[in-house]
């Protein structure tokens, strides 16, 4: 019976070698669509471009906002990049363990080609994965502080769109000049 279930196991662990290494792939390519639009963003900040200041452009376009409703915008623009930065290391691990156990029984048989081809796989996987991480929570870092800024600026000037001074050069400005880091 213990054998039988310890195969079903393994069986059943093999079968999710293919979806992971596909999702640490697809999470790969997304990192750099992310950075891209990070840095365009960036780029469109520098030049005082309205559609890289998110919060302002959703009041601007429907006043009636709330604080709230703002924060909800904020937190949606980052929702992908949060999930990609923390599932990107644990889909990684998983890549790394299950080649693990092909490469175990590879080495037990004295087959040290397959052993290097698993092994591999795993690393390369866990690579790409954390340079994954890597990037979207770089990315997700200064959105947030970007976000909180322009959501700072469009609260103390009590959430109305017409209130709002231009855009500044400097994200943090607005908070610098009140003190706050």
């Amino acid at each position: 019976m213990s054998h039988f279930i310890e195969s079903s196991m393994y069986g059943l662990s093999q079968l999710f070698m293919l979806p992971v290494l596909l999702f640490v792939a697809l999470m790969f390519f997304y990192a750099f669509h992310a950075l891209g639009s990070f840095i365009m963003e960036a780029h469109q900040r520098r030049r005082n471009d309205p559609r890289a200041f998110v919060l302002r452009e959703a009041l601007h376009a429907d006043p009636a906002l709330a604080v709230t409703d703002l924060e909800a915008i904020a937190v949606r623009r980052l929702e992908m990049l949060r999930i990609a930065t923390r599932v990107g290391p644990m889909l990684g691990l998983v890549a790394t363990m299950i080649p693990m156990g092909p490469a175990l029984m590879a080495l037990a048989d004295g087959n040290l080609q397959d052993v290097s081809r698993n092994l591999t796989v795993a690393f390369s996987a866990v690579i790409l994965a954390l340079i994954a991480s890597a990037i979207t929570y770089c990315v997700v870092s200064v959105r947030r502080r970007w976000l909180a800024t322009e959501l700072a600026e469009i609260e103390k000037h009590g959430g109305r769109a017409h209130a709002l001074p231009a855009v500044n050069d400097d994200p943090v400005a607005p908070l610098a000049a009140e003190g706050v880091q």
